[in-house]
């Protein structure tokens, strides 16, 4: 085999693997505690942890890859714009701060992607002439460098919007129960506490993290208010805006509740039909590329195997 087919194949390996390596970092669950899970294992058998036991407990990626990646992301860091941090750290919170990843981290790994295309440029230049495909090196390094560069952010806004989704759709829902919470005589907060402990999607989460901020001491004006800023949905935002103006005003907070439910389920009725609206629109192109042209080739392939035959008996 040629040995620049070797480096090509070699370095799809490796960028492959950086690929996935992005993916299972934006996807690992925030929730899970691999370090607490092997702690409450050697606490139930009754041994005593050593570090190296504590150590190898942690996944690979705690171990070796978050490491380097925040070496490399703080080295980033350093010449990054100040705006681009902060706007990079609202985007992971309404993402749900997929695995707890760290804004040096995410940097890494773009600037990770980045340096992967550099890395097939630098060997399209030292290779030998009449190397396999050598002329198009160059350009599998240039979409190299913006795959690598640019899908994390890609991956990490997909994220937001399935979160946002997830997030609107269960609104309704949620306002439901929080009333019937406040009308059977709960207090504001022991109803989102409910609605934490029934419910385990983003939103009980969301009101789990305002649960535990009011019990540390924040204010619970300010806890929701900054709830609406790390969830990023307009929803989100008018109803904490009710719930607050109806607690200084004095107005019942169930009688909020229910009119907010029911606009909830309302816009989320009207976002049902927009979708609905858009379906023939998105399945034009797939029935005009796919589908239509497979229906000629059914319906005309015997006449043209009939006139082919039919010219071959003339001859």
């Amino acid at each position: 085999m040629d040995g620049t087919l070797l480096i090509l194949i070699l370095g799809a390996i490796v960028f492959l693997g950086a690929v996935g390596l992005v993916i299972i970092g934006l996807q690992s669950p925030k929730d899970e505690d691999p370090l607490g899970k092997r702690l409450a294992e050697f606490a139930d058998s009754g041994q005593i942890a050593t570090l190296e036991q504590i150590e190898l407990s942690q996944p690979f990626m705690q171990r070796v890859v978050y490491p380097v990646a925040r070496s490399l992301g703080s080295l980033v860091l350093k010449f990054a714009p100040q705006n681009a941090i902060q706007n990079l750290t609202v985007k992971l919170e309404r993402a749900g701060n997929p695995g707890n990843i760290e804004p040096t981290m995410f940097f890494a790994f773009r600037f990770f992607g980045l340096g992967l295309g550099l890395i097939f440029f630098f060997l399209s230049r030292v290779a030998p002439a009449g190397s396999f495909m050598i002329d198009k090196w160059p350009l599998f390094a240039l979409f190299t460098s913006l795959f690598g560069f640019f899908m994390p952010d890609l991956l990490l806004s997909s994220r937001i919007q399935r979160r946002q989704k997830e997030i609107r759709n269960a609104m309704p829902d949620a306002l439901d129960l929080l009333t019937i919470c406040v009308e059977a005589g709960l207090g504001f907060d022991a109803s989102m506490a409910k609605v934490y402990e029934k419910w385990e999607n983003e939103l009980g989460r969301a009101f789990g993290r305002v649960i535990r901020e009011i019990q540390l001491g924040k204010v619970r004006r300010e806890a929701l208010r900054d709830m609406s800023d790390r969830l990023g949905v307009s929803e989100m935002t008018s109803f904490i805006a009710a719930v607050i103006q109806s607690e200084q005003l004095g107005v019942s907070m169930a009688h909020v509740l229910r009119i907010q439910a029911d606009q909830m389920r309302v816009k989320r009725r009207q976002r049902a039909e927009e979708e609905a609206h858009k379906a023939p629109i998105k399945m034009l192109m797939p029935m005009a590329l796919l589908i239509f042209p497979s229906i000629c080739i059914i319906l005309m392939t015997p006449a043209v195997i009939l006139l082919i035959k039919n010219s071959a008996g003339v001859r």
